[in-house]
């Protein structure tokens, strides 16, 4: 079967990128080789001269190429590529962009490990950062130079869960010269919310979360919107316009508006080398099948234990912002039409020891360094993922003491509910947060 645009998003979800041919199989099949054989000489060179066909898998492979044309569909995307984890996809969209002496804006509200990778790798490398607080444009505004090469945000932050106005930050780069928006879109998926049809330039996901769905595999993708203006934004990116180093074409000429995207795949990923295993490509392609069920069931799920906690009176704050008490409410109503995501936090009145109650308490729930898996899973951020921040940065994220993350998973509703109610009881209160909305 063959999609279109016009077909629905739980169709392509599960037929685009599928190889169909009479003699091959329905699944996909899992190519687990490194290198291909050539015919001859000629097709060798021709793969080397044009990177047609499939010589290794460090550069290409069937299995992992199905899953990419599915996801490069699912985003309304000009092509993906796959990588081995979320992180190397974020390091990859960036490197393709920045270089020693640029600059990049990045909101304050990311994954930890993305915030390290900024200031203690990349920075390494010659690459500053500015963080600031994307909600407020001006200080977006402000914080670009002439340097800067890209802006960095993600769609749900964690932990307060704002969202993104993508095509507010994507105007801003417009108006500055081109500066393209790249975008992790992990906790929405392309189920929930499209940056690239809002503005976006580049999409990025942990593939390990709710692309993947089972929690068993790593992998990352980057979505390239294929829209790269030579004219517009060429000064930008000299790299992407001037010819290469032995003289030839520049990436522009060779591709025009897919130039940037064809970087990414033909020069930082396969160099930098993380490369997805095959096997890891077949499941999350297996998990991607199932993603709008997922996604849809677990933000109602979310939505349901938001509203019940949002009651209980061991709890001080919820941050989701499916809830009308989240200040992007309103915001998420416009981006989030499907639903709100099933990652959130919950700050407890009795601060960490109420926590710790909570989290060596639940039985259904697991408690792990993950999220978006089938499966409820919670979470102690101040002590995990935001510890290496100080308590200023911590209380401005929405982490404090006693605040618990969850990602709700597609168990029934009632035993979600019955198995915090229970990790509920005997929750000292007498602590009261400091909570700065």
């Amino acid at each position: 079967m063959t999609t279109s645009d016009d077909t629905g998003f739980s169709t392509r979800q599960v037929h685009a990128g599928s190889a169909t041919a009479p003699a091959t199989p329905r699944a996909t099949p899992i190519y687990l080789t490194a290198g291909f054989t050539f015919s001859d000489l000629d097709e060798s060179a021709a793969h080397f001269g044009t990177g047609a066909g499939f010589g290794y898998s460090r550069t290409g492979n069937p299995t992992v190429h199905a899953v990419e044309e599915r996801l490069a569909s699912l985003e309304g995307g000009d092509q993906a590529v796959l990588v081995s984890s979320g992180q190397a996809a974020v390091t990859v969209a960036l490197l393709a962009l920045a270089g020693a002496g640029d600059h990049v804006v990045v909101s304050e509200h990311i994954y930890e490990g993305t915030r390290g990778l900024l200031l203690d790798n990349l920075a390494r490398l010659g690459i500053d950062t500015t963080f600031v607080d994307v909600s407020d444009h001006d200080a977006v505004r402000s914080a670009i130079t002439p340097r800067t090469k890209a802006l960095f945000a993600e769609t749900l932050s964690n932990a307060r869960n704002d969202v993104l106005d993508v095509a507010a930050i994507a105007a801003i780069g417009a108006e500055r010269g081109g500066i393209p928006l790249v975008v992790d879109s992990t906790f929405t998926t392309p189920y929930l919310l499209r940056p690239l049809e809002h503005g976006a330039a580049i999409v990025v996901h942990s593939a390990s979360k709710f692309l993947a769905g089972q929690g068993a595999v790593l992998g990352g993708v980057i979505v390239d919107d294929g829209r790269f203006d030579a004219a517009a934004s060429g000064h930008l990116f000299p790299h992407l316009v001037q010819t290469d180093r032995l003289g030839g074409a520049s990436y522009a000429e060779k591709h025009g508006r897919r130039a940037r995207g064809a970087y990414i795949r033909e020069s930082v990923a396969p160099r930098f080398g993380p490369s997805p295993s095959p096997l890891n490509a077949f499941l999350i392609g297996q998990g991607i099948e199932t993603l709008s069920l997922r996604v849809e069931r677990q933000s109602q799920n979310a939505l349901a234990v938001a509203t019940w906690l949002e009651q209980r009176p061991e709890v001080e704050r919820v941050d989701y912002v499916g809830l009308p008490s989240h200040p992007h409410h309103a915001l998420g109503e416009r981006y989030l039409r499907r639903g709100s995501g099933s990652v959130f936090t919950v700050t407890l009145r009795g601060g960490l020891e109420a926590a710790r109650h909570v989290v060596q308490s639940v039985r259904l729930i697991t408690h792990m360094t993950h999220l978006g898996d089938v499966r409820s899973l919670v979470l102690h951020p101040h002590s995990t993922s935001h510890a290496a921040r100080s308590v200023a940065e911590r209380e401005h994220a929405g982490v404090f003491p006693g605040t618990i993350r969850l990602s709700i998973g597609i168990e029934d509703i009632d035993d979600i509910l019955a198995d915090l109610d229970q990790a509920l009881v005997g929750v000292p209160v007498a602590e009261r947060e400091t909570v700065v909305l």
